[in-house]
């Protein structure tokens, strides 16, 4: 079992003892205990060699006061209670800084559908602190072909005047994802992310 990057997952709460024993490092933190008990998401994550063979890898990112730290888990694929798109950005919006909120609206009156991660949503989704003064936007499209992205163009000029820095790329249909400004830019080749590497890729082939 395979999940898309940035997709967020619920585990059965029955079996997040078991996921916290077989993670031995995960004990010597408290807060993660805190962060079972309150039912919050992992995110999916790429594999690592070190991964149980049929596991899904997981992460679980702590907040900057909390060292901002990193954690990899695996569960089997039957721990997995649900699993889903990172929040739109029109909800996860009440937590961002006042001066973030103008660019915000801006970027949600252009497309309603733009999901958020990273920093901001992963605040509207604990309410721990991760946002801090030098946090990005980090901004999330999926699009159904080339013609698609070309709504996503307007937004580099709201970022002329954002007061932070817009940080976005699009999911296209075959699960690749493709960093916003790069594309806009029209380069010959893009860097492609995908759940297993990055690798380049002819702007034809993209959606080929």
């Amino acid at each position: 079992m395979r999940l898309d990057r940035h997709r967020l997952v619920h585990l059965d709460p029955s079996r997040w003892p078991d996921v916290l024993a077989a993670h031995p490092a995960s004990r010597d933190i408290p807060e993660v205990a805190g962060w079972a008990a309150a039912g919050w998401p992992l995110i999916a994550r790429r594999p690592l060699c070190d991964d149980k063979a049929g596991f899904v890898p997981l992460g679980l990112p702590l907040p900057p006061s909390l060292g901002k730290r990193r954690l990899a888990f695996a569960v089997p694929p039957d721990a997995i209670l649900s699993d889903g798109p990172p929040p739109l950005l029109a909800d996860a919006a009440e937590q961002a800084p006042m001066e973030w909120r103008q660019t915000i609206a801006k970027i949600v009156a252009l497309d309603p559908e733009t999901r958020c991660f990273g920093s901001l949503a992963w605040m509207h989704l604990t309410g721990l602190a991760y946002l801090s003064l030098t946090s990005d936007l980090d901004l999330l499209w999926h699009v159904a072909d080339a013609d698609d992205t070309a709504r996503l163009a307007p937004i580099l000029e709201v970022d002329i005047t954002a007061p932070m820095r817009l940080d976005g790329e699009f999911i296209t249909p075959s699960g690749y994802a493709i960093q916003w400004r790069e594309w806009m830019s029209e380069a010959s080749e893009v860097l492609v992310k995908t759940t297993d590497g990055n690798r380049m890729l002819t702007r034809a082939a993209v959606f080929a």
